[in-house]
């Protein structure tokens, strides 16, 4: 059995290091495994790289999957439904990029985003895929008036103002003159997404 301390160290060790600058044989010290078992697990260090893209996707599911069937089911009611559901998403993904688990994995995710792999696939189809298919589906019922790929592009700069929670975090606490983002930063954060995202939502045909 795959432990998933391997794992979580080689998502870490190569979210720092990237394919090429990552050791197995450090990975495998970090986390008290022996080299043979990354071999016979997974054939080498690509497969070991391709495995944590696979166990970062079924992590991410996990943590979204409730929430996105609850709204693609909350959101077939009316168009002030599917605007209140996306609210939904959008605020269960800010919360995950809050969440401290979420570093090791945006880093690896980034780098994948910056110089995509196969392992890219495999992050997109295990989780990205679910995620956005939901949103668009739920932002084209909630601005109707909207042409297709003008969906898409609102849906993808409301969930940049949620990733950059995380992949700004460092401009994000010295903006708010803070250490981290605490509760109470962590709710102001999420309230003015909400208020972001609804203004744009609520807009008119």
């Amino acid at each position: 059995m795959v432990s998933r301390v391997l794992l979580d160290t080689a998502i870490d060790q190569f979210g720092r290091f990237g394919f090429e600058g990552a050791s197995t044989r450090e990975i495998a010290k970090l986390s008290s495994t022996a080299m043979s078992s990354i071999t016979y697990h997974f054939g080498g260090k690509e497969g070991l790289y391709l495995a944590a893209a696979d166990h970062i996707a079924e992590c991410v599911s996990a943590i979204q999957g409730p929430a996105l069937a609850a709204a693609r089911t909350a959101g077939e009611a009316s168009r002030e439904a599917a605007a209140q559901a996306l609210l939904l998403v959008l605020d269960s993904f800010a919360q995950m990029m809050i969440r401290p688990e979420s570093e090791p994995w945006a880093r690896f995710i980034m780098r994948e985003q910056q110089f995509p792999t196969e392992a890219f696939e495999r992050l997109y189809e295990g989780m990205m895929k679910s995620v956005m298919e939901t949103f668009l589906t739920l932002a084209a019922r909630a601005r109707p008036d909207l042409a297709d790929q003008d969906v898409r592009a609102m849906s993808i700069l409301l969930f940049g103002q949620a990733m950059i929670l995380r992949a700004g975090l460092a401009s994000v606490c010295r903006v708010l003159g803070t250490d981290q983002i605490d509760e109470p930063a962590s709710a102001l954060l999420r309230a003015r997404l909400r208020a972001n995202a609804l203004c744009i939502l609520s807009e008119k045909p």
